[in-house]
């Protein structure tokens, strides 16, 4: 039977996002589906608009072309596009994986989960502070994503990448899931900590570990973007979890 591999990237980011992991993985028996979400590829229109729903919908179409196993990964707010499609076809779903992802309770924003832990003291502002507005979404300053999200990748590498990231519809970031113990829930999920992010901070990683429980939980000593930082580390943890829930 032949199995797939959905990758899911986050915000600002495209399919491109997975281009150091995919060597690592595709040594494995998987094939690889980098998804661009709807709206993410540089030359889409400034007034281009798209929601969760969206997202959701583009990937468990993808997914009803292809026969066999599907396992998910998803980077940070990706995590919220792959808990979507995990509820509305959770037959298909083998397993998860969370990379530095939004692994969010039913009907939790992430934005609004920041808000209490800052009310608690501490620090999440993550990349909110730097973000340039544009028509009816936001974009990530080259300094910026060079500072919170790349800081500990090749300094060329890291370049090349800030200046791919594309504006980030405001409808799609500012969601939240609607999800069951009987659709998602029922799916086991890895959670991937990455124990230097910047913008996903440490603190907010755990903090959707303690309200939604991962199945089991792996870290790597790097930034926001684990597979560009870690690519084969982060490739062998995938495939070790998704060998063991196959």
């Amino acid at each position: 039977m032949m199995k797939h591999i959905i990758l899911i990237h986050g915000a600002w980011a495209s399919g491109w996002a997975w281009q150091d992991l995919s060597p690592y993985l595709s040594k494995a028996d998987y094939q690889l589906h980098p998804i661009s979400l709807i709206g993410s590829l540089e030359d889409d229109p400034e007034e281009f608009d798209v929601s969760l729903a969206d997202y959701c919908q583009q990937v468990v179409k993808k997914i009803a072309e292809l026969t066999g196993d599907i396992y998910l990964v998803a980077h940070s707010g990706g995590g919220l596009t792959a808990t979507g499609v995990a509820e509305a076809i959770p037959e298909r779903i083998k397993s998860i994986a969370y990379v530095a992802g939004m692994m969010l309770p039913s009907g939790l924003r992430f934005d609004q989960l920041c808000q209490q832990l800052s009310a608690q003291g501490h620090d999440v502002s993550g990349i909110g502070p730097y973000l340039q507005e544009s028509t009816g979404g936001t974009r990530v300053p080259v300094e910026a994503a060079l500072k919170i999200f790349l800081h500990d990748i090749d300094p060329d590498c890291a370049l090349q990448v800030s200046q791919r990231l594309v504006r980030q519809p405001n409808s799609a970031r500012y969601s939240s899931n609607v999800w069951t113990e009987q659709g998602a829930g029922r799916i086991p999920r890895l959670y991937v900590e990455a124990l230097q992010d910047r913008s996903v901070r440490p603190i907010a990683q755990k903090a959707m570990q303690a309200l939604v429980p991962a199945t089991e939980v792996a870290s790597l000593d790097c930034g926001h973007f684990p597979q560009l930082a870690m690519p084969q580390e982060l490739a062998a943890i995938l495939i070790s979890f998704f060998t063991r829930y196959p």
